[in-house]
């Protein structure tokens, strides 16, 4: 099967910082994968590299066998790209609703509008309650659930997910998870970046470990949970 994303030596930095080092990486159809690691392991400036946030200086990049290094990063999102960013970056003083359509501003996604809202309705029921209430005033799980949702307005193929959890109560944390696995159960095909290591090795098919910009294990997320090394480093136990 075609990786829907992979990844091949890629090497990514800011001016004469290196972040990432020789990254390869593939992400299959229909396929949850977690990037995991410490703070300032490079796992942000890996989903901005894919969403063309910032040019990589090494390697190559391909989204369903069609290499995109040279495409310029207001198209990636025609490649079925979408980036929920950390820190939510939902447009405040908007209705719930207002910043879902941002979210189907392609021609093609907004034939589908209609069909697409009721669909992330249907996944946040809470969305739909406060559709008309300012982005701004909602909680940080409410904004974090319609941040995703005006991802999924744009029909993706590929959603990443930047640090969905950070800055959550842990119960909401709970919340924004189960949404995880249920958009896994439908089908949808997720790259998520976490720190909250225990929770999404628990939501997510496999997953790669970055240190220090360097991809230092992978495999599927229960045999990552289970080793001895990760539950010692990032699990406390």
């Amino acid at each position: 099967m075609t990786a829907m994303l992979k990844l091949d030596g890629v090497s990514a930095g800011y001016g004469s910082f290196q972040a990432l080092f020789d990254v390869s990486l593939e992400v299959r159809p229909g396929e949850s994968v977690a990037v995991i690691g410490p703070n300032g392991a490079g796992k942000t400036t890996l989903l901005r590299v894919i969403s063309k946030l910032i040019e990589s200086r090494a390697g190559e990049m391909a989204m369903e066998g069609r290499r995109y290094n040279e495409l310029p990063a207001h198209e990636v999102i025609s490649l079925g790209i979408a980036q929920v960013p950390e820190g939510r970056r939902l447009f405040p003083r908007l209705t719930v609703e207002d910043n879902l359509r941002m979210g189907a501003f392609l021609p093609s996604a907004r034939a589908e509008f209609a069909r697409r809202l009721e669909m992330v309705y249907s996944l946040f029921p809470r969305m739909k309650e406060r559709r008309l209430q300012m982005a701004g005033t909602m909680s940080g799980g409410e904004q974090q659930m319609c941040a995703i949702g005006r991802a999924l307005m744009s029909g993706p193929k590929l959603l990443l997910l930047d640090e969905p959890s950070a800055g959550l109560a842990p119960v909401i944390v709970q919340s924004i998870f189960e949404v995880i696995r249920k958009m896994s159960a439908e089908g949808y095909t997720v790259l998520i970046v976490e720190q909250n290591v225990q929770q999404v090795l628990k939501v997510v098919d496999r997953a790669y470990l970055l240190e220090t910009g360097r991809i230092r294990a992978s495999g599927p997320a229960a045999e990552l949970l289970a080793s001895d090394d990760i539950r010692r480093a990032y699990l406390g136990v």
